[in-house]
């Protein structure tokens, strides 16, 4: 038997496999390792597909560092900077996304974390969007701590979102204004505070397939269920402006690692996925099972109706997913 598929069958047998394991995947050819992923993907997580849509709902002047980012303060990218949306801004979009068939809708803003005032402010809406329609409404607000995320889970938001962004080991190598160690802090407060944690990170920012895994092994320790994967767009004035784009089958091969490592997690293609040549269709046939649709934060994404005709294409049936 191929050592893929050996792998494979230790994994419907609930095993869970390590990391050399992981490594020894990577010749595999592509298509095999690929397949083998979507039947992974099929087993746990059946046709389901998870869709949902952001809105930048602060944007701008962060004062953290990371390297990929258009909103930190400290890179020229000319982005539009505004405060905290009003209410009014939050609560329309998330009505006209659930009138659209999206099922979770995520309120994003720049900065290391939101002051106690927004906090309040933007709790005001969540509470008005639940009183309006049934959308699931996920946070990501920076580093915050439990009580704060507590008085979030109160008010309505069911999931805090919190990027790792790469292994613990590369991470300095693109941020060092926060570690590694202050975002799993974070998600293991909002854990406390009783919210779901979705979390993953961006690949294509230098890294090596060794640091994928070991990101892929970090979100397994820390028992993330919902995993983004962004492929770095690099944004002109950032120091990573210039560096050079994954090429489309190795994307493939990292959502696949990823599924062995994560056989029961949301794998939810996110920033980048509008540069594909078929919008990630190939990944979605390689265990990748959700996706950021719409507009991202500050560059433009597919439309909802387009991803709708495209998960319908692979057999997918839109649907929450924890």
């Amino acid at each position: 038997m191929d050592f893929d598929r050996q792998l494979e069958k230790k994994i419907y047998q609930g095993i869970r496999i390590k990391k050399e394991e992981a490594l020894a995947l990577i010749p595999v050819p592509l298509k095999e390792i690929c397949a083998a992923a979507n039947r992974i993907r099929i087993h746990f997580c059946g046709n389901i597909f998870d869709l949902c849509t952001i809105i930048n709902g602060k944007s701008g002047r962060c004062p953290e560092n990371c390297k990929y980012c258009a909103q930190s303060a400290y890179y020229d990218t000319q982005i539009e900077e505004y405060p905290l949306l009003d209410t009014g801004t939050l609560v329309n979009e998330a009505v006209r996304n659930a009138s659209r068939g999206v099922l979770r809708y995520s309120i994003v803003t720049s900065g290391r974390a939101l002051t106690d005032t927004e906090i309040d402010d933007l709790c005001s809406a969540i509470k008005t969007i639940k009183e309006r329609c049934t959308i699931q409404i996920c946070v990501s607000l920076g580093l915050l701590k439990k009580d704060q995320y507590k008085k979030l889970m109160l008010a309505g938001a069911s999931r805090v979102h919190n990027n790792l962004e790469a292994s613990e080991n590369f991470f300095p190598n693109i941020c060092t204004t926060h570690t590694a160690a202050d975002k799993i802090a974070a998600i293991q407060a909002a854990k406390a505070a009783g919210m779901q944690v979705c979390s993953g990170g961006i690949i294509g920012l230098g890294e090596t397939m060794e640091d994928r895994i070991d990101l892929a092994l970090t979100l397994r320790q820390q028992k993330i269920r919902s995993v983004p994967v962004n492929v770095l767009n690099p944004i002109p004035g950032t120091p990573l402006q210039n560096q050079p784009p994954l090429k489309y089958p190795e994307i493939c091969r990292t959502i696949a690692l990823f599924r062995f490592l994560l056989p029961e997690a949301t794998i939810r293609l996110a920033g980048g996925r509008q540069l594909m040549p078929d919008k990630g269709k190939a990944c979605f046939l390689s265990g990748a099972n959700a996706a950021i649709s719409g507009d991202m934060l500050t560059t433009s994404g597919i439309t909802v109706e387009q991803d709708l005709r495209m998960i319908a294409d692979c057999g997918f049936v839109p649907g929450l997913l924890e």
